[in-house]
Order: structure tokens, then sequence, then C-alpha cells
């Protein structure tokens, strides 16, 4: 009895080691005694001979590097430093297999190195504006196709190269800053004197119109005024000549009114004088 459990077991560890799972997220490699014998496995149950076939799986999903900031020049002979990452993927499994190993580590430090390469090619071709605010999306595109090829020697597949940040070191930062805000100073005093000047031109058309209102309301008012004086005149002789005596008795009582306005007012004047004929008692 003993024996049958101890064979039964023997033929179920055997069944295990005879059959290997490939997921969706997985690549495989079998091997026969340390040789590639197949690598193209769908996901699902597969079959290998124990102890003659061993596997090896790797992550078939998109990784990334994340390197670390680097300086590079520019076409200028300026320092940036460049904070990047790279998304890859395992392209040819047998490739990469070879080429390091299967190693994620081994793979990211060769691809590190490809990377960088491709940078400081692409950097010392273009200036620092060109980097910072027109080039991002040619840069990107030329760092995947110059990466592609070289990293496919690897078995590994470029999905997408990044910029995060492009910064200037410490000691040009303050020179750029200064350039900069020099630039920006020159730019405020070229509005400002723009400004002033279209002032003064809004100013001096101000002045001119308020001239020719005035001189126009001017004008207006004086012929209103001559035609108010000339009704008047006009008014007033036609009724003077209604009664003359009425009138000159009127005008007398209001010269007599302007005179005396004030008690203290003394006026010399003959007795006799027509300036008091209606003062004088009639006969």
């Amino acid at each position: 009895m003993n024996k049958i459990l101890i064979a039964v077991a023997a033929l179920l560890i055997l069944a295990m080691m005879s059959v290997f799972t490939v997921s969706q997220t997985e690549l495989a490699i079998k091997f026969r005694l340390g040789e590639i014998i197949q690598s193209d496995f769908e996901p699902g149950l597969h079959f290998k001979a124990p102890f003659i076939n061993n596997v090896k799986k790797f992550d078939k999903r998109i990784l990334t590097l994340d390197a670390k900031p680097e300086r590079f020049l520019t076409a200028e002979k300026k320092n940036v430093i460049v904070d990047s990452f790279v998304k890859w993927r395992i392209g040819d499994v047998n490739t990469f297999y070879t080429a390091v190993a299967g190693d994620i580590d081994q793979a990211n430090i060769r691809l590190d190195q490809i990377i960088k390469d491709a940078f400081r090619s692409e950097f010392s071709r273009r200036k620092i504006k060109q980097l910072v605010s027109t080039d991002r999306s040619k840069i990107r595109q030329a760092l995947i196709e110059n990466t592609s090829k070289v990293a496919a020697d690897l078995g590994i597949k470029i999905v997408d190269v990044q910029v995060k940040r492009i910064d200037l070191p410490a000691e040009v930062s303050h020179s750029v800053y200064r350039r900069m805000e020099a630039e920006r100073e020159r730019v405020a005093r070229e509005f400002r004197s723009q400004g002033a000047e279209a002032a003064e031109r809004i100013r001096a058309d101000a002045d001119k119109q308020r001239e020719v209102i005035l001189a126009e309301a001017y004008r207006k008012s004086e012929v209103l005024r001559g035609e108010g004086d000339a009704k008047a005149a006009e008014t007033y002789a036609r009724a003077f000549n209604k009664d003359i005596e009425f009138f000159a008795f009127y005008r007398s009582l209001n010269a007599y009114k302007n005179t005396f306005n004030s008690s203290s007012d003394m006026i010399i004047l003959e007795p006799d004088s027509d300036f008091f004929q209606y003062f004088k008692k009639e006969k």
C-alpha cells in the first residue's frame, strides 16, 4: 500500500513538473539542457520534459526607466540639466535573454547609456531656446527613432522617451536671469515710451478739440448776443416811439435810483439842470 502511495505521489510530482503556465503579462523561454528551443508561447497551459527542459518567464508589460538628471552641452556650449524617463518593453525575448541574460537591471543600465548618447547627440545640435520651447516634440521623435535601432539589438522596444524638465546649472541660471531681466526692462521702457508718445498725441488732439469747441461756442455766443442786442434795441426803439415822454421819465427815474443808491452819495449840480427837470414843480 505504501509503495502504491509513493508511486502515485511520484507520478503527481512528475506531472506537475511536466506543465507550466504563461499568463497574459508574461513571456517565456523553454530551454533544453541550456539551449533555447522555443519562445513563442501563447497565454495558457504548456508542457515540458522534466529534468530536460526548464522555463524562464519575463514581464511583457511596459516598464519605466526613470533616469537620473544628467548634464548635456547645447550648440551654444552651455550646460543644461535634463531630467527624463523612458518607457520600454521586451520586444524579442530571445535577444533580450542573450544580450542581458534576461536581467531587467542590466537592461536598464545598458538602455540608460543608449538614451544618454542620443540626448547628447540631439542637444549638441540645438540652442537652449529651441530645447525649452519649440523642439520638444521633434526631440522626442528623434530620440525614439535613434534609440530604437540600438535598443533592438538588446531585444528592447522603445515605447516613449519624455523630458520631464530642463534646468540650467546654478552658475548659468543667474546670468541667464539677468539677461532676461535686462531684456524685459528694455521692452518695458519701449512700451512706456510708446505709451508716453501716444498720451502726448491724445493730449494734443484733446487740447486742439477744446480750442475748436471754445472758439465755436464763443462765435455762436457772440452771434446770439448781437442778435439779442439788435432785437432789444429794436424793441426799445418801438416802445420809446410810442410814448416818448413816459420813457424819458422812466429813464430819469432809473438814473435817480442808480445815482442815489447809498445815503452817502453826493452830487453837485445846478438847480436848474436838466437832471432835476422832474423835481421841478409844474406851474
